[in-house]
């Protein structure tokens, strides 16, 4: 029998099926070498190749793939953390032009507010803070509070957040890398106020790190000093004290009633504290930094922060993010049970499927171990590749032998798109 790969057409062959592109040359030559690579592995068939080069040259200019999270992860990070909402997308398409970033119009000169917007609209949302500065992301603003105020000195951190994060990303390696050594006190489980007064003893002592803990929680015979606490010690030996939240809380949530967030740190003493803008804040990826002004001063004046600069995309969507009455991210946290199980029942209707109970997460390390009680269509787990190969791809979560598609995340205008995938790939199953 004849090799269908025979058949697979050559390059000038699809090339002229778009005789105009915004594309570059280059750019659809490699879209046209990727259909003949799947040709050639035999994953797609030689006849299919024109329809497949044209979808790819249609899908646009990037090779992300949209998802629709039905994961029931707020803040997933394997899909880029929180979704943005129409304002900060609006904010990034007006700051995708020329824009005065670091231009002073009235005058005509450059200028050396870089930010303003960003930062007025923080001080606004955190009248505890005195200034704020907003980087590229949360460890660079972490990279930059322990250069800054405590370069060729030494920090104190409790043992117990001396922590690992996503992809092996470790926080000792990242605070050592600015030339600043730790002093670890404490244990795993307890660290007490006297043992920072004891690293306090070390002439050499230029700062106090209090870090969230992230993606785990240790449960039982526990304790931990209070930011309060440890502003104390820090006046008593002239110390800075730096308080990662991490996860982006401006202000306490009742919803996630242990989680930390910026204006209580910044009330019970913090001179600095430091947070992600891609997580609970809702905004885009940006280390944001609030505090007193003489510590923020610091951090802009050190030649660190040259090299963690963060773009005018990010500066306008995070501006927007920060004005906006509510974000995607909050709405998900907030959402109303009954609207959910509503919207769930609805979808499992459509595709023929049972629902239950399903606890969603907040993710990206916030609020570890909480559960956000609600709903999912249960599924055949066989259904969870097919959905994941889609444009947009469905992402839900298998559990149990189950696949389990949940709302929360999901825009409501959005629902019937899911069912519709549901079925096409059920009756491609068949």
């Amino acid at each position: 029998m004849s090799d269908p790969r025979r058949n697979i057409p050559g390059t000038d062959t699809l090339l002229a099926l778009v005789p105009a592109s915004p594309l570059a040359p280059h750019a659809l030559k490699a879209c046209a070498h990727e259909v003949q690579a799947a040709c050639r592995r035999g994953e797609l068939h030689p006849d299919d190749a024109a329809e497949h080069f044209l979808s790819l040259i249609n899908a646009g200019a990037t090779t992300l793939t949209p998802v629709l999270n039905a994961t029931g992860v707020v803040v997933h990070t394997n899909v880029g953390r929180a979704a943005l909402g129409e304002l900060a997308v609006d904010a990034l398409v007006h700051a995708a032009g020329y824009v005065d970033v670091e231009m002073d119009l009235e005058n005509g000169v450059r200028s050396r507010d870089r930010g303003a917007g960003a930062r007025e609209a923080l001080l606004a949302a955190c009248p505890a803070a005195e200034d704020a500065l907003v980087v590229n992301n949360g460890a660079s603003a972490l990279l930059l509070a322990t250069a800054a105020l405590a370069e060729h000195g030494s920090v104190a951190i409790s043992r117990g957040e001396l922590i690992e994060i996503g992809a092996g990303f470790r926080l000792p390696e990242l605070i050592e890398s600015a030339h600043v050594k730790l002093v670890e006190v404490g244990a795993t489980n307890r660290t007490h106020p006297h043992d920072y007064e004891r690293a306090a003893s070390d002439p050499s002592l230029r700062a106090i790190l209090k870090v969230h803990p992230s993606n785990y929680r240790v449960h039982g015979f526990t304790a931990e000093a209070s930011v309060a606490q440890l502003r104390q010690i820090a006046d008593a030996h002239d110390l800075s004290l730096i308080v990662d939240t991490g996860s982006g809380l401006l202000r306490p949530d009742p919803a996630l009633p242990d989680e930390p967030d910026a204006t209580t740190a910044l009330a019970h003493g913090a001179d600095i504290v430091l947070f992600s803008g891609d997580k609970l804040l809702g905004g885009p990826q940006a280390g944001v930094i609030l505090g007193r002004a003489e510590a923020v001063a610091k951090l802009r004046r050190h030649p660190l922060a040259r090299a963690v600069r963060v773009d005018k995309l990010r500066l306008a969507a995070l501006e927007a993010t920060v004005r906006a009455a509510e974000t995607p991210t909050s709405a998900a946290l907030h959402a109303d049970p009954d609207t959910l199980r509503a919207r769930t029942q609805a979808l499992a209707e459509r595709v023929g499927a049972p629902v239950v109970g399903h606890d969603g997460r907040v993710g990206g390390g916030g609020a570890p171990g909480v559960p956000l009680p609600g709903y999912a269509v249960a599924l055949d787990p066989v259904l969870a590749a097919p959905l994941r190969r889609r444009r947009p791809a469905v992402l839900g979560r298998v559990h149990d032998g189950q696949l389990l598609l949940d709302l929360r995340c999901v825009p409501p205008h959005r629902d019937e798109e899911i069912a519709q995938a549901v079925l096409e790939c059920a009756e491609g199953e068949r």
